[in-house]
Parts: structure tokens; sequence; C-alpha cells
């Protein structure tokens, strides 16, 4: 399984990378903001994109819509400090199929994985 971990904070693209290392995923594709997050994504086939909500360049609702616009089904989880009702409901409008609330265990990562992709 190929992820794509995209946030602006390289302290916490570490965390989730950590996490999944624990969860046994090792084959992971790094992005410090969306439109990276986008370049990369059109380089690389992915099987799942857990990306940042607020991010410089391109937030995570723009990666999710422009990654849909592709005609894409990959799934994408956002991972947001901040999981209000209207995010929520905007992210799912956007093609988002889950969200992680920061902070999270590599539990709670592992049961969003579950949902998607056998690790």
């Amino acid at each position: 399984m190929k992820v794509l971990v995209a946030d602006d904070s390289g302290i916490m693209r570490k965390i989730i990378i950590r996490s999944l290392n624990s969860l046994g995923v090792t084959d992971i594709v790094e992005a410090a903001n969306g439109q990276i997050a986008i370049d990369k994504y059109k380089e690389t086939p992915v099987d799942l994109i857990l990306t940042d909500w607020n991010m410089p360049e391109k937030s995570g609702l723009d990666v999710a819509v422009e990654i849909r616009a592709m005609g894409s089904k990959v799934p994408i989880i956002m991972v947001t400090t901040d999981a209000q009702r209207g995010q929520v409901i905007a992210a799912i409008l956007a093609g988002v199929n889950d969200y992680l609330t920061k902070p999270f265990e590599a539990d709670d990562l592992r049961a969003k994985l579950d949902k998607f992709i056998v690790v």
C-alpha cells in the first residue's frame, strides 16, 4: 500500500508516518502543502491520501476537490484539529471519505485504514 501524507507541519508528517510505519505501512509519499500533494499525486499513484485541512498554497479541501475532478476514487482522509460539523459536511461534499481528528492514536488511524484498505 502506498500512502500520500500531506501536512505543512514537518513534525505532524513525522507523527503520521511513524503511526503508519507502526501499522506496517512503509511506502509513503510526503507533501509539505496542498499544491505539492496534487503534483505528487499526478506523478505517483497512491492507494490512500491523508491530508491536513489547513495548508498553504492549497488546503486539504482543495486537494480533495482537484483529485476528485481528475476522476479519482482514491480514499481521502482529512486530518484536522477542528472537526466542526460545517467543515465535515464541506469535506464530504468535496469527496473526502473520512476524517481523523488531531491528536490521534495509532489505533484511531488503524480503524480509519481498515475501512478502506486492508493493511
